[in-house]
Formats: C-alpha cells, sequence, structure tokens
C-alpha cells in the first residue's frame, strides 16, 4: 500500500477482466497492465484539501465526496497530481479532452481496471455476501456513509460496491449515449441488483448526482 501523498493506494496486479455490457449483449476481454487504485473512494476531506471546495450537501469529512460531474473528477485528478509534485494525466484544454497514458499523475480508472479490481480474483456477482460488504437500499437508511465501514475486497479495497457510484473514464457508447461515461459500482440509494461487479451504468459528463463519486488511479511506470 503506497500511502506517501496522503491517499492510500493499493497495488492492483496484472490480469484479464471480460466484461459485459446486458443491453447490447456484447461481451469483450481487456489485458491490464499492473495499476495502483484508491483504497477509498475520495472523501470530502481530501476534495476540499485539493480543490478548496465543499459541493456534497453533508459535512462530515470521511464521506465520499458526491455530486461531482466526470469533469470535476479529472480536474481533481490534474490537481491532486501538481499538490504531489506528479505529472498531471490529462490534458484540459483540448478540444476533446486527451489522457496522457506515460504521465505518473491521479486519473480516472478506466471501467476493465475498476471491475479488475473490484473483483479482487472473485469470479461471482459480488466479492462478498452485500450487507457485509456494501451500503445500499436496504441497510443504507436513505443516505451515504463514512468510507470504510464495510468490509472491504480481498485485495483491501473498500466501498467498490454500495455507497456512491464511481466515475470510470471510458465513454459508455459513443454511437448511441455521445459523450456520456461509464460509471460503475453502484450507490447508497440502489437495489441489491445494482450492486454487482459487472453493471454499468451511464451520466452525462456534466451531470452532477447525490450518490457519485469516483477515486483514483495511477499508472504503474514500466
Amino acid at each position: 500500500m503506497d500511502t506517501s501523498a496522503g491517499h492510500e493506494m493499493i497495488a492492483i496486479p496484472p490480469g484479464e477482466v471480460r466484461l459485459s455490457d446486458r443491453r447490447t449483449q456484447r461481451v469483450w476481454s481487456v489485458e491490464l497492465a499492473p495499476y495502483r487504485l484508491g483504497a477509498f473512494p475520495v472523501t470530502r476531506m481530501l476534495y476540499t484539501q485539493v480543490t478548496g471546495l465543499r459541493p456534497s450537501a453533508a459535512d462530515e469529512d470521511r464521506f465520499p465526496v458526491a455530486d461531482i460531474s466526470w469533469w470535476d473528477a479529472v480536474r481533481f485528478c490534474n490537481a491532486l497530481s501538481r499538490r504531489d509534485g506528479l505529472a498531471p494525466a490529462y490534458d484540459l484544454d483540448a478540444e476533446d479532452i486527451e489522457w496522457d497514458t506515460s504521465a505518473d499523475g491521479y486519473r480516472l480508472p478506466t471501467e476493465a481496471e475498476w471491475e479488475h479490481a473490484c473483483r479482487a480474483g472473485t469470479s461471482g456477482p459480488r466479492y462478498g455476501p452485500l450487507d457485509e460488504i456494501a451500503w445500499y437500499r436496504a441497510n443504507s437508511h436513505d443516505r451515504i456513509h463514512h468510507v470504510g465501514g464495510k468490509r472491504p475486497n480481498p485485495w483491501d479495497l473498500h466501498d467498490m460496491l454500495g455507497n456512491v457510484w464511481e466515475w470510470c473514464w471510458d465513454t459508455y457508447d459513443p454511437e448511441v449515449y455521445g459523450t456520456y461515461r461509464v460509471l460503475r459500482g453502484g450507490g447508497w440509494f440502489d437495489e441489491h441488483w445494482s450492486c454487482r461487479s459487472s453493471v454499468r451504468r451511464r451520466s452525462h459528463p456534466t451531470f452532477q448526482v447525490d450518490d457519485v463519486g469516483f477515486r483514483v488511479a495511477r499508472s504503474v511506470a514500466r
């Protein structure tokens, strides 16, 4: 675990993940190099320390930050990179945002990286009994909760399912939904069927929703 930047990062091993989409019945595989992923979703405390902003309605510092657009998330990644002396991953001045894959700074995970990390070597729909690992509609009392309040997955990643949906880098289906980006993981207001490792959701990159947050990734130098 890397905690040198004030944000716990877990080393994720390489592997292959098989993705699927229920709407289109499409199935595809992705080979992944090793990378690092935040042990927790980005919290209100970290977001405020880095940006000076407090966008969420809740005041608890250990809550995952929510009401965050995809654009807010990528801007945060660059700001956190600059704070920690790393090369920002994103060129935000380009007409279409560009990802510098050689940069060592923080970024959003791809959805393949997200699912690989969520599964953590498990093969079922979830990495454990849902009530033990996730805040969702049946146990959340209709509200967000502190990060780390449930059992982590086998790779010590917390809240991969439930609490807040998490933005990923990828576009969902450009031919049908244009710039809509992928969300993963399910949230505190979702039924159990939405809190599964394979579930994909989409949202416009400018939308801000009270059950949507994110966690950060970093590429590993080769």
